[in-house]
């Protein structure tokens, strides 16, 4: 139910505002106490697996040459989705790796009902039950792979996820990364995100 505000003003209390003004700030905080403001929330991200600003866990780290991890996806939560959203889409991208970054994760066309994704969704077929579609990461493989930086400094890994205006972006399974991205740009309604690290 939709709450009703009268704002008045013939003239202002207040000699130094005009009384236009006083009547739009009325407006104005009438507006932003309203139920369908409060109703709104921030668009969150959390999960199980992660921890924002913390270290990743080897469950969740690559399992090829000298990464030995368990490879498997971060479980995953999100809320408060802006209105409109009809799917999301999820990204893990290495922003400290050399050149352009590094891509670990693009999967898109989560139905719109779906608010978390259990660990191991990506190799577990979770993702393809749902009708998701999963990107060909730059390990060149299909799904997930976990953080594998070279030995140094820890790298830092940017988990997002987005509300997206469409259903159906028309991307296959294995296309690039790079092409997922493009696409889940043009019908963003908004994303969270949480950042973590991995280092050796």
């Amino acid at each position: 139910m939709r709450s009703r505000c009268l704002v008045v003003s013939l003239a202002s209390p207040f000699r130094r505002i005009p009384s236009l003004t006083y009547a739009l700030l009325g407006i104005a905080l009438c507006a932003a106490h309203s139920p369908d403001a409060l109703a709104e929330g921030v668009f969150t991200l959390t999960s199980a697996s992660f921890h924002a600003g913390g270290t990743v866990d080897e469950a969740q780290v690559f399992n090829q040459d000298d990464c030995k991890g368990g490879n498997r996806s971060p479980q995953l939560t999100w809320r408060d989705a802006p209105a409109g959203t009809r799917s999301f889409a999820v990204t893990v991208f290495d922003q400290d790796a050399p050149g352009r970054g590094w891509w670990h994760w693009v999967v898109a066309a989560i139905p719109a009902s779906v608010d978390s994704l259990p660990e191991n969704a990506s190799a577990s077929g979770f993702l393809k039950k749902l009708g998701a579609v999963e990107a060909r990461n730059d390990f060149d493989i299909d799904g997930y792979g976990g953080p594998c930086p070279p030995p140094g400094k820890p790298h830092r890994y940017v988990v997002t996820v987005y509300a997206l205006s469409s259903a159906d972006l028309r991307l296959a399974q294995g296309r690039p990364a790079l092409m997922f991205d493009h696409e889940i740009g043009t019908a963003a309604l908004g994303s969270a995100r949480m950042v973590v690290n991995y280092g050796r």
